[in-house]
């Protein structure tokens, strides 16, 4: 996918994003995420930041969370989710389609934590955004070649991983396959995606990977 289609489908996923959570109730909002400790709040206004980081902003950001960057990511996140949730929504579609990103970062960044974002919001809640194949295989591809905080490739290479409904595949092994979106939750640490996947080598994988049995609690 070209620069100019990745940035497209970041706005698309952002907008799709604002509507999603224009839906919530007061209770959706206060909702535990897929993100350990974090509340949809937390993580619809975590997606609002990056459009509007600067390198003042993140080295000042960086010295309050003493260097920290797991702190960082979730102290600016919690200041964010002090706003109104009308005015997390409305930063998010004004910012839709901002093409700045954090230093050092990028928009195959942006397309990975936009998408892997929004289905940590969403699934808690029993619902489903879309997710088109092919931003999810953009976003899959980045989370398998970079390594930090993934490492995808060291976790999941033994295996052959195929996203079914975009033609995606990595690793060599025992065949692990299903939707492009799950593969990316799959890549990014999220044990939940193991619901939807399926091939010979999930049980196998599940162990793994994440230290579950077939008869673990989901």
């Amino acid at each position: 996918m070209e620069t100019e289609q990745v940035w497209a489908e970041i706005e698309a996923a952002r907008l799709r994003l604002a509507d999603f959570l224009d839906t919530l109730s007061p209770d959706d909002w206060e909702h535990p995420s897929l993100c350990p400790g974090w509340r949809v709040r937390d993580v619809a206004a975590h997606l609002t930041l990056a459009p509007q980081t600067t390198l003042g902003r993140s080295m000042r950001d960086f010295a309050k969370a003493r260097g920290n960057f797991n702190r960082l990511v979730l102290n600016t996140a919690i200041e964010q989710a002090e706003l109104p949730t009308g005015e997390i929504v409305g930063l998010l579609r004004s910012l839709a389609e901002s093409r700045r990103t954090p230093p050092g970062t990028g928009p195959l960044t942006t397309i990975l934590d936009v998408l892997t974002h929004t289905q940590d919001i969403s699934r808690p809640l029993g619902r489903e955004i879309e997710i088109p194949p092919a931003a999810a295989r953009v976003g899959a591809e980045r989370a398998w070649s970079i390594g930090w905080p993934f490492h995808a490739r060291k976790r999941f290479g033994g295996f052959a991983l195929v996203g079914t409904d975009s033609g995606w595949t990595a690793g060599a092994g025992p065949v692990v396959e299903g939707p492009t979106s799950a593969m990316l939750q799959l890549l990014t640490g999220r044990a939940v995606a193991l619901e939807r996947l399926g091939g010979d080598g999930v049980a196998e994988l599940a162990r793994t990977a994440f230290g579950r049995t077939e008869n673990s609690a989901s």
